[in-house]
């Protein structure tokens, strides 16, 4: 009660003479907090590159053993979905009983993606081949099953249909693994691009692909679909991919992919994309992205893993906006063309898919240049 009593009468004291009590934290420190992220952005949790977060005091790295998850830092916080678009989106992909890759990994963007941008203008990746896969990656939270429902033979036309309707000028296609089916679905996902380019010429497709279980056949029916983008994605380091991916999926085989549809089609855009937070060192990382550059590799997203669920890999470490800026100047000293690197970054990433259309765009101009 003494302390009490004494709180009380200095608080009644600096009431009654107008004063307060400076602040005894150095002038650098104040900098520190006066150029650092707002109380605003903690509660919209929006972030931009340019801010720093490097006074942040929360554990960003689970020690070995320890079983207790990572609070989500400031940076990784993202508003609940909602408004007009995202539910008109939702709609159409239910009235045509299509699925989307934002829906069933659990995207953190997809608020952003299906709300629209400034323009107005919503996105969503297409998955193809049903909601179920063959595969049970520790990281992914799609649903899996040793034999899914068969193909729908009318998702082809459904897919050109809703993305005709949308007016979309650039779209990404994903799928789910269908290792229970010969070509490993390549004929479909081929047949979805001829169709979306029938109905609308001018449209640019990026298509995320399984490994097909490495079958070169498979890869080349893809890479020859008239498609403009072709991805696979790496995943993790070396050393991880046996306890993050599903034991099919082999580091040297996504390589192998890679390099192969480079090698049907040379001026075909390829691109690839490194989760990190799951345990991987520097020099993990570095050597993953010096791997896929020799595979030829021209575009690289690296994002933050985020566990979907309980039954899902833990995050070992929240990586710092900082340390992605790290990482996108290395891959424009290694040479790739484009390079998203940030935390939520992901495979089908907006921006990077802005540089893409004007890259393709600029490339179909010097061809029709050069022919005329």
């Amino acid at each position: 009660m003494l302390l009490i009593d004494k709180i009380l009468q200095v608080t009644a004291q600096c009431c009654i003479s107008g004063t307060r009590q400076t602040s005894t934290l150095p002038k650098e420190k104040k900098k520190k907090i006066k150029d650092g992220p707002s109380l605003e952005d903690f509660i919209s949790g929006e972030v931009t590159k340019d801010m720093n977060w490097s006074d942040y005091k929360g554990k960003l790295k689970r020690e070995a053993g320890e079983r207790e998850r990572l609070r989500l830092p400031p940076w990784l916080k993202r508003e609940i979905p909602m408004g007009k678009e995202f539910s008109k989106l939702k709609e159409d992909l239910r009235g045509l009983n299509l699925h989307t890759v934002c829906e069933e990994a659990r995207c953190p963007n997809i608020g952003e993606c299906w709300g629209g941008n400034e323009d107005n203008v919503s996105t969503a990746t297409i998955m193809l081949m049903g909601d179920t896969c063959t595969r049970g990656c520790r990281f992914c939270s799609v649903k899996t099953s040793r034999k899914p429902p068969p193909l729908d033979a009318n998702e082809p036309v459904n897919t050109a249909t809703a993305i005709t309707k949308w007016g979309l000028d650039y779209v990404v296609l994903t799928s789910v693994d269908r290792d229970d089916i010969d070509d490993g679905g390549s004929a479909h996902i081929a047949e979805t691009v001829i169709e979306l380019k029938k109905q609308n010429s001018a449209i640019l497709v990026e298509c995320l692909v399984p490994d097909f279980r490495g079958n070169e056949d498979s890869v080349k029916t893809v890479a020859l679909s008239g498609l403009d983008v072709f991805a696979h994605n790496i995943e993790t380091v070396e050393a991880l991919t046996p306890r993050v991916r599903d034991p099919r999926a082999k580091y040297r085989q996504s390589l192998a992919v890679l390099t192969h549809a480079k090698t049907v089609k040379p001026d075909l855009i390829t691109k690839s994309s490194i989760m990190l937070g799951l345990g991987e060192t520097d020099e993990e990382i570095l050597q993953t992205m010096k791997d896929l550059r020799s595979a030829g590799v021209d575009c690289l997203t690296l994002g933050q893993y985020m566990q979907p669920t309980k039954r899902h890999l833990k995050v070992v470490e929240y990586i710092t906006p900082e340390k992605y800026q790290h990482w996108e100047e290395v891959g424009k000293s290694l040479g790739f063309s484009y390079t998203a690197s940030g935390p939520l970054v992901r495979s089908s990433y907006r921006a990077g898919e802005f540089f893409l259309k004007n890259l393709l765009q600029e490339r179909k101009k010097s061809e029709q240049s050069e022919n005329a």
